[in-house]
């Protein structure tokens, strides 16, 4: 079954695809999307203050101290903003469940956007396609070249660790 983007979002997507699986929403896409709502001005104070929530050394305290950004916000009449972190900033907290080691490289999806970054590079030096096809080969070409290289055969995540966090968890 296909779903429509227009029908329901990437997130609801996921859900009905994979039932089991977390969902983990960039963190910076998600600051962008608050300070979408914030003041040039107030910005650098609203990133230290949401920087602080994904400090937190657990779930517990990253939720209180969300708690707290969000007053602070509204105490500072950027309702807008102080909203959306109320709103959505759980669906930022998915990192949790995984070991500490791997957090960094959870809270964003980085290594997704480097290679997008890299195939849209090669596409806009071809300016215009014949056809969605030639689109698609280059396209790829590019992720073919990727999965060749060295750079496809780094360990970006510790499997150990996480076998060793599932066990701990079974255990408590």
């Amino acid at each position: 079954m296909i779903i429509s983007d227009a029908c329901i979002g990437l997130a609801e997507s996921a859900a009905e695809f994979y039932p089991d699986a977390g969902w983990q929403r960039c963190v910076v896409h998600f600051y962008r999307n608050v300070f979408s709502h914030v003041p040039r001005p107030k910005m650098r104070e609203a990133a230290a203050m949401l920087k602080a929530i994904h400090a937190a050394e657990d779930l517990g305290a990253a939720q209180e101290k969300a708690r707290h950004v969000a007053a602070k916000l509204r105490d500072q009449r950027l309702t807008r903003a102080a909203e959306l972190v109320e709103a959505s900033i759980a669906e930022t907290f998915g990192y949790y469940a995984f070991p500490e080691e791997h957090w960094r490289r959870i809270r964003t999806n980085n290594p997704l956007e480097r290679i997008l970054r890299e195939i849209r590079r090669r596409t806009r030096v071809v300016g215009a396609f014949p056809d969605g096809q030639s689109a698609l080969n280059l396209a790829a070409a590019r992720l073919r070249h990727v999965a060749g290289t060295e750079w496809s055969t780094k360990r970006y995540l510790s499997m150990d660790l996480l076998k060793d966090h599932q066990s701990t968890n079974a255990i408590a």
